[in-house]
């Protein structure tokens, strides 16, 4: 399905622009909503599913906004939505009784989430499903204990966090840095004159040196499975993944379209097909050394 004559959102600039274009496509009645599902499914009918992308470009919008503190343009994160939206329409059954909305909503979020597990790369990450629900579900959480507004956490919002998640305290005090960004340790708990401020909460776990010197070899490991795995990609799309994924500042869609001349779908085609040769590479090398320390 095509993604057409759909207002587009170039730049954050636009998003004030971009949110009052969608508004004026109306929202759909369950009968009307019903007819135009049973048309796309039954006759692939454009205009129908034209209709039904449209009158729930709001709803992207609305569950896009969640995801803006992961540093990432908002103009691709409602787009990698919108894809994520027209899947749903292109799947919906509407015989089975429940609005477009309800189904929708998880092909939206399953697409921005994928989006912003790639673009943060496997480097900046972790990789395992606690890590992944930390990583998406600590705001919510800071949300709910009233803590979005410090730039570090209180030692027992940490405890209660990582109990909630089932995550160690570090896992926690790591995650909410990385998305917080850089915060002074000499910065006070509290306004109070006088405040204790945050290092001194901070226990002194630092490794030893033979852990330190581990971690460091095991870093090195990893970037060097990684650059291996990299051999298997052409110049452009080692590129491109490059851009996309390594850099601090991950280049947009946008940007590369034009420097390729290309479209930013075909842009998004090839780093996801980038990753995945790195991602397959990575993990056979993987194996191969963890069959090969067994021996």
């Amino acid at each position: 399905m095509a993604q057409t004559n759909l207002p587009v959102l170039s730049a954050e600039g636009g998003l004030s622009r971009y949110l009052q274009e969608i508004r004026k496509f109306p929202m759909l009645e369950p009968n009307e909503e019903y007819m135009l599902a049973k048309r796309y499914r039954e006759h692939e009918d454009p205009s129908a599913a034209q209709r039904l992308i449209t009158s729930h470009l709001r709803l992207v919008a609305k569950i896009a906004m969640g995801y803006r503190g992961y540093g990432l343009p908002i103009s691709e994160v409602i787009s990698e939505g919108n894809v994520g939206l027209m899947h749903a329409v292109k799947r919906f059954e509407p015989e089975k009784g429940f609005r477009l909305a309800t189904y929708a909503m998880w092909w939206i979020r399953a697409a921005i989430q994928e989006y912003v597990l790639r673009s943060w790369s496997l480097v900046k990450i972790g990789t395992t499903a606690a890590q992944k629900r930390l990583f998406f579900n600590l705001r919510k959480i800071k949300g709910q204990i009233a803590a979005l507004d410090d730039g570090n956490l209180h030692p027992d919002q940490i405890k209660q966090i990582a109990t909630t998640l089932n995550v160690t305290e570090a896992d926690v005090v790591s995650m909410n840095q990385r998305l917080s960004g850089d915060a002074s340790l000499n910065a006070p708990m509290r306004a109070d004159e006088g405040a204790s401020e945050w290092q001194d909460w901070l226990t002194d776990d630092s490794p030893d040196q033979e852990t330190t010197l581990g971690e460091s070899e095991e870093f090195s490991e990893r970037m060097g499975l990684l650059n291996n795995a990299m051999q298997d990609l052409n110049e452009r799309e080692k590129a491109i993944f490059q851009a996309r994924r390594l850099r601090d500042d991950p280049a947009t869609l946008e940007q590369l379209a034009q420097e390729y001349n290309v479209s930013r779908e075909r842009i998004r085609q090839i780093e996801v097909r980038a990753f995945e040769k790195v991602q397959e590479a990575v993990q056979k090398a993987a194996h191969a050394k963890t069959r090969e320390a067994a021996l």
